[in-house]
């Protein structure tokens, strides 16, 4: 057996204690899924059939622990007591069904991670907002002055923090890929904001397949524990009745009061988790603005009054908080034109909400790796507000058909620097140029980052 592509940091790390734990991918999750089975006397390898990031292997190399790239020796993986497998690969993965089929048990670094804490977790997910709803929860907590570590699809790892630090509270951003490999991984407060078509290329495009492992943020829930969700998203609704949550819910709402939970009246957020202690909050005081960030906002809102916070500081907090990169950012004012990077919008709901929040004529940068995708609900605020669509992507067809009867202008574009340049040209002063693509980014970019960043750098050339 060839072992030129297996690199070992140094021999000490030979520690054997309760079997052998190995990682598949070498990314922030599998690096610290590492070092925590290493911390807890693990013998520990590490595989990854792609390069991994030079900043992974000197972390490796620094921690001793043997790692391979490029390739999963069998040999090597299938003697495994478990295995910890990134979110990114998939289970029709030749290895991972091989692992199945030997009764090998694969899991995700949080089930692995939670093992070894005994923290509160506030676990956040949905199709869209769970980032900027995660950052927002950590930020009402830290500022609250509680020792919470942020964690999951955002930041740093969490096994990682788990083998260094000792924090009382994780906010953790899950995704459905992550819960698909959590079993007896139990969440003290779940949050599901929304379900909408996302990802459905892993899910047999199957809504309902999607549906029932976001639905997995509940499970082992116990009455002592807590769910909130959004009473206005009818996926959600659906998905509850098939899947029965045991915790106390809390319901948030724009269209209607709840007893407990959160609603908006007028322009007046209520959050209460019991009648007689409510915080009310004007929507013009929030951080974060545009419907979606209501329902962001109530969500938060909610986990912090579950904690007990007080109300000041929550307030204070939710007003003064500061948005995600690539979320909805602004980039520049030129020429009396906004440019603003939305490019984490990856699916068509995030751009459905994108386009929802603009108050100016648009010219809308979008396309990528299409996953599925179905535009039509994107129809009518195109119609409404998009006077041109510029497409940043390999293969736009389905984009053109689409809008080719909605929007005048439909161009295809092969860079950021061309988007931004033709978007530019077809904009005037007043109008937005949003980039928010409503797909992923590998056809033409590293990934969401890389294109946001690509394109602020276009913007400033300008």
């Amino acid at each position: 057996m060839s072992t030129s592509n297996i690199t070992s940091g140094n021999t000490k790390s030979a520690m054997t204690g309760h079997g052998r734990v190995v990682i598949l991918g070498a990314g922030e999750s599998g690096v610290g899924a590492a070092k925590l089975a290493q911390a807890k006397g693990f013998e520990v390898f590490v595989s990854d059939y792609g390069v991994i990031a030079d900043k992974y292997k000197a972390a490796l190399e620094k921690l001793g622990v043997p790692f391979e790239s490029e390739k999963h020796t069998e040999e090597l993986i299938l003697n495994a007591t478990e295995v910890i497998k990134s979110p990114g690969i998939p289970p029709t993965a030749p290895i991972v069904k091989k692992l199945v089929a030997k009764g090998i048990p694969v899991i995700s670094e949080i089930e692995f991670a939670k093992r070894y804490t005994t923290a509160k977790t506030i676990c956040i997910t949905g199709s869209n907002g769970k980032s900027t709803t995660s950052l927002l929860t950590y930020h009402i907590l830290k500022n609250a002055g509680l020792n919470v570590g942020l964690a999951g699809n955002i930041g740093q790892s969490f096994a990682a923090q788990v083998a260094t630090d000792h924090y009382d509270y994780y906010v953790l951003e899950i995704s459905s890929f992550m819960l698909d490999d959590m079993f007896e991984f139990k969440a003290d407060i779940a949050v599901l904001l929304n379900i909408t078509p996302d990802h459905l290329d892993r899910y047999d495009y199957k809504l309902e397949n999607y549906a029932a492992s976001k639905m997995r943020i509940i499970q082992n829930q116990t009455a002592d524990d807590v769910f909130i969700y959004c009473a206005d998203d009818e996926e959600s609704l659906k998905a509850m009745a098939i899947t029965k949550p045991l915790a106390k819910t809390y319901p948030f709402s724009i269209v209607k009061p709840v007893e407990t939970g959160a609603y908006l009246e007028e322009t007046t957020i209520h959050i209460l988790t019991e009648p007689t202690n409510q915080l009310t909050m004007s929507i013009s005081d929030l951080a974060l603005q545009g419907k979606h960030n209501v329902y962001n906002s109530m969500a938060s809102g909610i986990v912090a009054k579950v904690l007990e916070l007080r109300n000041d500081s929550i307030r204070e907090s939710m007003g003064n908080f500061k948005n995600i990169e690539h979320r909805l950012e602004h980039v520049a004012k030129i020429s009396g034109i906004d440019f603003i990077n939305d490019s984490k919008a990856t699916n068509v709901n995030s751009t459905w909400y994108a386009l929802e929040s603009m108050t100016s004529d648009v010219v809308l940068i979008m396309g990528g790796v299409d996953k599925g995708n179905d535009y039509s609900m994107l129809k009518d605020l195109v119609k409404s507000k998009v006077k041109a669509i510029v497409c940043l992507g390999k293969d736009n067809k389905r984009i053109h058909d689409a809008f080719e009867d909605d929007v005048d202008v439909i161009v295809n574009t092969f860079s950021a620097d061309e988007a931004a340049q033709i978007a530019f040209h077809l904009a005037k002063r007043g109008d937005t140029v949003l980039l928010s693509p409503a797909c992923a980014s590998f056809d033409l970019f590293k990934n969401y980052e890389d294109r946001g960043n690509q394109f602020k750098a276009a913007v400033r050339e300008l």
